[in-house]
């Protein structure tokens, strides 16, 4: 125990008291102060940080500080604001402490992920001579699994067992999630076993916790098992499994067992509806939140903000403005969750009008919504407006996290501001002290490599405190490769290889470098390397929404039902591209990020697909919409512009780092992306 108190010594109370105390007057006599009740009632219904400290004060004045009851609920309240620091100067000014006292801060401290304080203001507990309870055991647990302290957990396991709370529902809850949390599954289900509960309704929620605990160390077979044992399957039990198998991957099962269930709550159709969307499948996510609709279930905010998600990803315009109508027709509040998501969908699926909107309405804005709001605007290539939005978010008093900065440089890499983004990347680590990401770090080698300096780019990957990662040196031979400097660019690539042997991009990058200069030998020699190691490919897909469904494409995909009509399409594009000048840049055959097919399929990217199979649906002076999860080639780009052209149509397509919007043979990017 003095091991651990030595470790864990609370330190003295950060923050003092002083507002409270300024602004209380000269200690009133108890005779004339108000009940404890009516502060209880003050204290509950208080809004902000500063009305707490002012009841405080009062406390102070009404000489009532010595009130157990009035102190713990400050110290409760307080921490529910955030305000820890201030709950420890409560704290430590009372005496003598007892339970009430310490459950209070515990759980404040916990519920603050202040773990390790929590641990040791538990152990000052027991050296006060305060006996935990069963309130106790819960966060003092929490605390623990979150730290991974297993031992730790062992001996507050015992503890539980000698004060007679062994069987108590709050602390069996806790135990088998603490053991579940630091692996040790084992102990887990003898806890769920030796329960008294575990055959009648009150122990569902301790299998609920074995099933996803399996589930989560890809166990499936275990947590199907403990699935079948269950005594009473309520839909809770349904929904953990659920959540367990999506949570694995394994979303078929998941599907199936879904489809099994008796009885399916708002909880069952969110779990599927997010678990889907975790997993990629963002088209069966909203075909899902579709089902739960003509199911006549009520979606919650979460099933909301999933489903707008969905939309996000796919750059399904439709069905999230859909979604926002029927939001706004079924009498749902607009928080800010939903607010947030509506504004990163629509800015995901290119309509920045309608993004602004939303984005006006929203009261009270919080980083979030700045962060998706700026970021929209860099991705679409706005730089003024971005930089006008950020001006708004300061004069608001909202300070900049590094999503914002990330969102500034992005802007600044759009529209070729380099100093001005050198500066950001200054300003960021220096005037906020926020330490960059790997993020960062690859949009300054993009910034300087799009400016053509180089030597720069270079040294800046040299010099930075983090080892350079494949992506860093993947944008920095994209900007070698853009600006023909095969010497930087060969040394790029091999860099690549060295850091991502099992990567299939790096053999690509390499294999670019011998392409663009004729070295013939050498690029089948990288292929034949790629094929020997078996290095697993992720092909590129594109998507199109048309009359409410989205479609997606892969390339060389011949699976769609207008497979004929979308191929007919295209040659006829491609004919009619070809006499105005268009030729197929065969040097993108294998290309820089996307890990489509090579010279044979050159023709039929999945973009291509997606443009022929919107051009054959839509009508004149429609605006055909396109999400590419990867980048845009550049034989692909010459080829949408000159379809542009033909057909009268604005095109606009979403790579995996910006929007190119398409008009009458021009793109908004000028080519630079």
């Amino acid at each position: 125990m003095k091991s651990l108190y030595a470790l864990f010594k609370p330190t003295s109370p950060p923050v003092r008291i002083t507002s409270a105390i300024s602004s209380a007057k000269k200690p009133t006599s108890l005779a004339n102060a108000p009940p404890e009740t009516h502060f209880v009632s003050l204290i509950h219904n208080s809004k902000t940080s500063l009305q707490l400290h002012q009841i405080h004060a009062q406390v102070l004045h009404y000489n009532l500080s010595s009130s157990s009851l009035v102190t713990t609920q400050l110290i409760s309240s307080s921490s529910l604001r955030k305000s820890i620091d201030y709950s420890l100067s409560i704290f430590y000014h009372f005496n003598p402490k007892n339970l009430f006292l310490f459950n209070a801060l515990i759980r404040g401290l916990e519920s603050n992920s202040r773990f390790e304080d929590a641990v040791s203001h538990f152990i000052l507990m027991l050296r006060s001579s305060v006996r935990p309870d069963h309130l106790t055991f819960p966060f003092i647990l929490k605390s623990v699994a979150s730290l991974n302290f297993k031992e730790l957990g062992g001996a507050l396991h015992t503890m539980t067992l000698k004060s007679g709370l062994g069987s108590e529902s709050f602390v069996l809850v806790s135990l088998t999630d603490m053991y579940v949390k630091v692996n040790k599954l084992g102990l887990a289900v003898k806890v769920v076993d030796e329960s008294p509960h575990r055959l009648d309704s009150r122990g569902t929620i301790l299998w609920n916790i074995l099933i996803n605990g399996y589930c989560k160390v890809g166990k499936v077979r275990k947590a199907r098992e403990l699935f079948d044992a269950v005594p009473q399957k309520e839909t809770a039990s349904w929904n953990s499994l659920i959540n367990g198998l999506l949570k694995n991957g394994d979303m078929g099962q998941a599907k199936d067992v879904f489809d099994q269930m008796p009885d399916k709550d708002v909880v069952s159709w969110t779990t599927m509806v997010n678990g889907l969307l975790e997993n990629g499948e963002h088209g069966k996510a909203l075909s899902m939140f579709s089902r739960m609709l003509e199911e006549d279930v009520k979606p919650s905010d979460f099933t909301i903000v999933s489903a707008l998600k969905a939309c996000a990803k796919i750059g399904a315009l439709e069905a999230g403005s859909s979604i926002h109508n029927y939001v706004l027709e079924n009498g749902f509040r607009l928080t800010r969750g939903i607010q947030t998501a509506l504004v990163d969908m629509y800015v995901k699926c290119g309509d920045v009008e309608s993004a602004s909107e939303v984005f006006k309405e929203v009261k009270g804005h919080d980083i979030h919504t700045w962060s998706a709001m700026i970021w929209g605007l860099a991705i679409h290539g706005h730089f003024e407006q971005a930089m006008q939005c950020f001006r708004q978010m300061m004069y608001a008093g909202v300070k900049p996290d590094e999503v914002v900065f990330l969102a500034l440089l992005t802007a600044c890499v759009h529209s070729g501001e380099v100093e001005l983004g050198l500066n950001f990347f200054e300003s960021m680590r220096l005037d906020y002290s926020i330490r960059p990401t790997v993020k960062h770090y690859t949009l300054i080698v993009e910034l300087l490599g799009r400016a053509a300096r180089l030597k720069e780019a270079i040294g800046f990957i040299e010099n930075m405190p983090i080892t350079p990662t494949f992506v860093i040196w993947g944008t920095f031979f994209c900007a070698c490769r853009v600006h023909r400097n095969f010497d930087m660019e060969k040394l790029a690539a091999h860099k690549l290889l060295e850091l991502e042997t099992n990567h299939p991009e790096s053999y690509i990058f390499l294999s670019n470098v011998y392409t663009a200069v004729g070295r013939w030998k050498d690029v089948k020699r990288v292929q034949e390397l790629l094929q020997d190691r078996r290095v697993d490919k992720h092909p590129g897909w594109s998507c199109i929404e048309v009359e409410h469904n989205v479609h997606c494409f892969v390339a060389g995909d011949r699976t769609h039902k207008d497979a004929k009509r979308i191929y007919g399409k295209l040659e006829e594009t491609m004919e009619d591209a070809r006499k105005l000048g268009y030729v197929p840049g065969h040097e993108w055959a294998v290309h820089d990020i996307e890990v489509e097919e090579k010279e044979e399929t050159l023709g039929i990217h999945s973009e291509k697909l997606a443009l022929s199979f919107g051009l054959i649906c839509s009508s004149p002076g429609t605006t055909i919409r396109i999400v590419k999860n990867i980048r845009i080639c550049g034989d692909c780009h010459s080829f949408v512009k000159y379809a542009s052209r033909i057909t009268q149509t604005k095109i606009v397509l979403r790579a995996v780092k910006r929007f190119h919007y398409f008009k009458d043979g021009n793109c908004s990017c000028g080519d630079f992306w």
